[in-house]
């Protein structure tokens, strides 16, 4: 059995979700399509809109076969770890290709992309350098480098200011680093950009549309494969609002203030100078986003701002991130009858250990996604008289 993968949040699963499995399955021919998804605390810094089980029903719901989790380690982190650790995972499962989202929608200039920046990595690294010096963001720094190197050796290469070519080609980047055999595909994105607001006269929007349409009471039934809208109300039902940083300000900002300033600093991803503004503001700041707009700065984006709070709630130290260089268990949330087949014939050639059940296994890294499912639902706890579930009694869910 062949099998495609996909790194994913389902920050919900909608349409456009449910195109890009149908489509990574057809032009792969792939009969299994195995989803490495992050847990509770995703990329952008922020905690999911609904927890990771009911995420997990909605993949399986839409198409997916085989869901895992990306280790909150390499959930929250840059691009290029965050790359890493999703494809060692899919490496590790025996996926024959792999399957991305993109705005450029053809592999070849991402592997030209990819070339350039490889050939020419000291000028490209040294570039980077002087533009940070310079006060602008990483983000903006590399993008930079960038355009300096496609105006030297001109080809047919990729816009890396659009971010699902950017995790795209860090896609590419991690599997060449691993010497995988994994080969790339990417998948063209339809209808809708990722920062787009939902537009009602189109059934694809957007994951961040479509959180916005939500927080703004708007329908959004139109996006969603049912399954997926059912969910959403089931959630929403039983816990009466979505998660967010705005939810969890009464304990972020607890989290904070608990801190010295130089305490603050042995968390992961704090810089020097920021430990005493985080402090600053959490005083001053009725609500996340005043605090967020207070805190705000040229030299870092609110993303990164986002990673270093996930990391100060969750209570993740640079010593701990420092401590990891590979994924070290496959960990795994959901299946469907066709993905259990797919374990049953392969799993004696998977490179890492399988884990279905968590409440034996003694790993570091499996130790802070269970204290990341924690903090999560204590986050639930301050608006739903209901708990989520935990990970230490939760088994796989099998459709």
């Amino acid at each position: 059995m062949q099998a495609v993968g996909l790194v994913v949040e389902y920050n919900p699963f909608h349409n456009g979700h449910f195109h890009h499995v149908q489509e990574a399955k057809r032009q792969t021919g792939a009969e299994i399509a195995v989803a490495v998804m992050s847990g509770q605390f995703l990329q952008r810094g922020e905690p999911a809109l609904v927890d990771k089980w009911t995420r997990t029903k909605m993949a399986l719901a839409g198409g997916v076969d085989l869901v895992i989790e990306l280790p909150y380690i390499y959930s929250t982190a840059l691009a290029g770890e965050f790359a890493r650790g999703a494809v060692t995972l899919l490496d590790a499962i025996k996926c024959s290709s792999f399957a991305f989202g993109s705005e450029q929608g053809t592999i070849k200039p991402f592997l030209n992309t990819f070339l350039l920046i490889e050939s020419n990595r000291q000028q490209y690294n040294k570039s980077i350098q002087q533009a940070m010096k310079t006060g602008v963001s990483y983000p903006q720094a590399l993008y930079q480098a960038y355009e300096e190197l496609t105006k030297v050796y001109p080809d047919n290469y990729i816009d890396l200011s659009q971010p699902n070519n950017i995790l795209g080609f860090h896609y590419i980047e991690a599997a060449h680093s691993l010497k995988s055999s994994i080969q790339p595909v990417t998948i063209q994105r339809i209808e809708a950009g990722y920062h787009e607001d939902a537009d009602h006269t189109k059934h694809i929007a957007s994951a961040t549309g479509i959180r916005k349409a939500l927080s703004e009471g708007q329908k959004v039934e139109q996006f969603l494969p049912q399954t997926s809208y059912m969910l959403l109300h089931e959630w929403l039902t039983t816990h009466g609002a979505f998660m967010s940083w705005e939810k969890l300000w009464p304990l972020l900002k607890y989290a904070i203030l608990r801190h010295t300033p130089e305490q603050l600093t042995a968390y992961a991803d704090v810089q020097e100078g920021l430990e005493n503004a985080l402090i600053k503001h959490a005083k001053t700041s009725n609500t996340y986003q005043e605090f967020m707009t207070n805190l705000k700065s040229k030299r870092y984006t609110w993303t990164r701002l986002q990673r270093m709070l996930s990391h100060i709630y969750t209570g993740i130290t640079k010593a701990q991130l420092q401590a990891f260089t590979s994924p070290s268990y496959i960990r795994l949330l959901g299946m469907t009858e066709a993905g259990q087949r797919y374990l049953s014939i392969n799993k004696k050639e998977f490179e890492l250990p399988l884990i279905s059940r968590v409440a034996s296994i003694k790993d570091e890294m499996l130790a802070i996604d269970i204290q990341a499912t924690t903090m999560y639902g204590l986050g639930v706890q301050l608006f739903s008289s209901k708990k989520i579930d935990e990970d230490i009694k939760t088994p796989p869910i099998r459709v």
